[in-house]
């Protein structure tokens, strides 16, 4: 419809679309914006036959058209706008995570309170054996759990906080590491640990979360709150 009466709207100046340097100017740009509209409508007003002036029905039908086309415009603009917001992490929210440990991908975990620490592995794809190695910060290996054949997915895994040896491992941190294999080819897999929320970041207006040990952690990667 914009193409139809900009087209003809260059008709009743005497420009067609042959023309060299207009047809550059169009292929620059796909679409009408306000000021091009009045220009255009400017233009053809003064170059009208006086014995012949431009049909004020077509000059109404331009001008409703352009109206609802601007209208659908700002309308698009304000519904971004609304979602942009919706989106945003407010302070607010964000200090709901001071004082809470977070499920999310990471390497470095801490014990509970009773010892022992729980986590979970997300699997690419089914895994013919799973391994779970626990060490301690120092990297000496304290227990591995066997968690055997599994499928696609998330999967959860307990440790009682003993050493192979039966002994208590504290509190940590620890280091966990994954190994999932599938017929002799490794399965890609993602540790997913609990750690606490130190400290929470919003100056991106994206909220981004601080964990002992694991670093800087936005809150879109984590996976649960404790």
């Amino acid at each position: 419809m914009v193409a139809t009466s900009f087209d003809s709207t260059l008709a009743n100046l005497g420009i067609t679309r042959t023309s060299t340097s207009k047809v550059t100017s169009a292929s620059a740009s796909t679409s009408l914006n306000q000021s091009d509209f009045l220009t255009l409508m400017t233009a053809q007003m003064k170059n009208q036959d006086p014995f012949n002036p431009v049909d004020n029905t077509q000059m109404v039908a331009q001008m409703a058209q352009f109206s609802s086309l601007a209208g659908i415009s700002e309308m698009s603009t304000t519904l971004k706008s609304i979602s942009d917001k919706l989106g945003a992490t407010t302070a607010s929210d964000a200090m709901g995570y001071i004082g809470k440990t977070v499920l999310t991908p990471g390497t470095t975990a801490y014990g509970r309170s009773g010892g022992g620490l729980t986590g979970a592995i997300e699997l690419s794809g089914a895994a013919s054996g799973t391994t779970v190695t626990i060490s301690d910060e120092n990297g000496q290996v304290l227990n591995q759990l066997d968690l055997g054949k599994q499928a696609q997915g998330t999967v959860t895994y307990d440790w009682d906080g003993k050493t192979t040896t039966g002994a208590d491992a504290g509190s940590g941190p620890f280091k966990v590491t994954v190994n999932a294999q599938n017929s002799g080819k490794t399965v890609a897999a993602t540790n997913l640990v609990w750690a606490p929320v130190a400290s929470v970041s919003t100056t991106t207006g994206i909220a981004v979360l601080t964990l002992p040990g694991i670093g800087d952690v936005p809150v879109s990667a984590v996976r649960q709150i404790g």
